[in-house]
């Protein structure tokens, strides 16, 4: 077996199991150990739900350490691979992400994925994480809605990463993450065709 091939193989298998590790369950601990996040607002372990359970500070904590992740692992990749190897790159951004949604940790029920998607994102090509970001804040700014800005964000992301001329691996991972981001948030997309999604900085059912 070739070296490279097994340095690579143990760098996805290590992205998954820093993707799964619960940050957002451990920073409400943190901030109050009577909390269990998976019963509290939304029941999510992403940002989003930790802000509104436990305030903002806990909130961008949570958004910090889910985006490091995704930057941790791929700085360790690219560490011990080829820079160049952009398939390797692809694969272990990928395995962070789905650790994320996935946690072996959590019998695989995990958050929502945008937070270590932004991380991997902004890691493989800082432009393009700029444009989705803009994106983001955009959509939010004007409907406070911060799923329908994920979702957006989502739909643009392999958009801006094939229209700035990156790695067909980097797209397709775009593309894989978009997908499961939008598949994360279908219980997100019934709410706001019914009109029931909540909107930032307000309680549920405004």
């Amino acid at each position: 077996m070739d070296a490279s091939w097994l340095r690579g193989a143990l760098l996805v298998l290590l992205g998954y199991l820093l993707g799964s590790i619960p940050f957002g369950i451990l920073v409400a601990k943190a901030f109050d150990r009577g909390v269990d996040l998976r019963k509290a607002g939304s029941g999510n372990i992403g940002a989003t739900n930790v802000a509104r359970t436990l305030g903002r500070g806990a909130g961008i904590l949570t958004l910090a350490l889910d985006a490091g992740k995704g930057i941790l692992a791929l700085a360790l990749a690219r560490r011990f691979l080829d820079p160049s190897a952009h398939h390797w790159l692809a694969l272990v951004g990928g395995a962070v992400f789905l650790g994320h949604i996935f946690p072996v940790y959590l019998r695989f029920r995990g958050g929502k994925g945008v937070a270590v998607a932004l991380g991997v994102v902004l890691f493989l090509s800082p432009e393009t994480a700029f444009v989705i970001v803009v994106l983001f804040a955009a959509v939010l700014y004007f409907t406070r809605y911060v799923s329908l800005s994920s979702l957006c964000a989502a739909v643009g992301l392999p958009v801006a990463m094939a229209f700035l001329g990156k790695s067909r691996h980097y797209v397709t991972l775009a593309l894989v993450m978009a997908f499961f981001v939008i598949y994360t948030h279908r219980e997100n997309i019934h709410r706001l065709l019914s009109g029931q999604e909540s909107r930032l900085g307000a309680p549920p059912g405004e």
